[in-house]
């Protein structure tokens, strides 16, 4: 088993955080989008890994190259890095990998975290894992036939099709089979939204008949702005908290301080006249002082006084001193 993961858009819809550091490798919890992402995946695979391969600019440099391939090597796999340097859609990112593009794998972009408990189907060529959602005319859907198998995909629909959505993660029987598709996608010149879409390479195998059949996860959560990315890390602290796993590095120090879980409180974290918590992340090495936070994000290196933070979400390297509460600040920030 093989698992694809695109990545290359830094995230403008994150920004200022995603001026520094590429929107998969925002930590949620303390680790990174796509850390969990990948962990997730193989854990419910159940399955043996043989590659991890990693679509990004190569603007990341080789740090996060380094970072990502110890992702698959501390699954067994190994890992590979490819490049995809204009942000030419789905389908041209997939195919960007077309050397790893062969066998069973699983296609999973790297924005978005599940918690799930599944088993492939073996008899379909495809599974694409979807979400009951409340708005489907906001999301890619699925429209099902008797046999509960997907026989069309319908993008933000005006009117009633499904309410099951797509979220960006499918498995392929052979996956050399839409690397092939995906190459007429590319030699047609097919685009839609000025972009080659993966959608135009499933519809072809739909077209040949192959089976498609959904996949359904328990939770799916988003990690597409400030707001979302802020509720997915307090929905994954409530998850790990329910798991019986240890959040609080044993080494944190406290002074008339008080931590409300679930909270995830990284190395060296300093708490002075604090009130930490829920849902609150906060990674190694920073201090809080004089301060009460809640529902935030907070990532490393940051130095906090004097606040009331409530939905926030702060960079690394940041000296915060205010009165704000529903805030974003970027990496290397001074706020006073």
């Amino acid at each position: 088993m093989k698992i694809i993961v695109p990545m290359a858009g830094r995230g403008s819809r994150l920004r200022p955080h995603t001026l520094t550091i590429p929107k998969p490798l925002i930590p949620i919890v303390g680790k990174p989008i796509v850390h969990r992402l990948v962990e997730d995946i193989a854990g419910v695979l159940n399955q043996e890994i043989e590659e991890v391969a990693f679509i990004i600019h190569e603007t990341f440099g080789s740090k996060v190259e380094e970072e990502l391939i110890a992702i698959a090597n501390k699954l067994g796999a190994r890992g590979t890095i490819y490049y995809q340097n204009e942000a030419l859609g789905t389908g041209h990112a997939i195919m960007c990998a077309k050397d790893s593009l062969s066998g069973p794998a699983v296609i999973a972009y790297a924005d978005t975290l599940i918690r799930a408990d599944f088993d492939l189907d073996k008899n379909a060529d495809s599974v694409i894992w979807v979400k009951q959602v409340d708005q489907p005319e906001a999301f890619g859907v699925v429209k099902l036939n008797e046999a509960n198998e997907i026989v069309e995909l319908v993008e933000k629909p005006e009117t009633f099709v499904s309410d099951l959505a797509v979220i960006g993660i499918y498995y392929f029987k052979d996956v050399a089979v839409l690397r092939n598709e995906l190459q007429l996608v590319l030699d047609n010149n097919i685009i839609h939204g000025g972009e080659y879409q993966i959608n135009d390479g499933i519809k072809q195998m739909m077209a040949k008949g192959m089976k498609f059949v959904p996949g359904k996860v328990a939770e799916w959560m988003d990690c597409g702005n400030k707001n979302v990315t802020v509720e997915t890390n307090s929905r994954m602290l409530g998850f790990l908290h329910n798991d019986g796993i240890h959040l609080v590095d044993d080494a944190v120090k406290l002074e008339n301080s008080t931590i409300i879980p679930p909270c995830y409180i990284g190395k060296d974290v300093i708490l002075i006249n604090a009130t930490v918590g829920p849902n609150v992340s906060i990674g190694n090495n920073c201090h809080v002082i004089n301060s009460t936070i809640q529902n935030s994000l907070i990532q490393t290196h940051t130095h906090i006084k004097n606040a009331n933070l409530d939905n926030a979400m702060i960079g690394n390297h940041v000296n915060f001193d205010g009165n704000f509460t529903s805030i974003s600040i970027g990496d290397y920030s001074v706020l006073e």
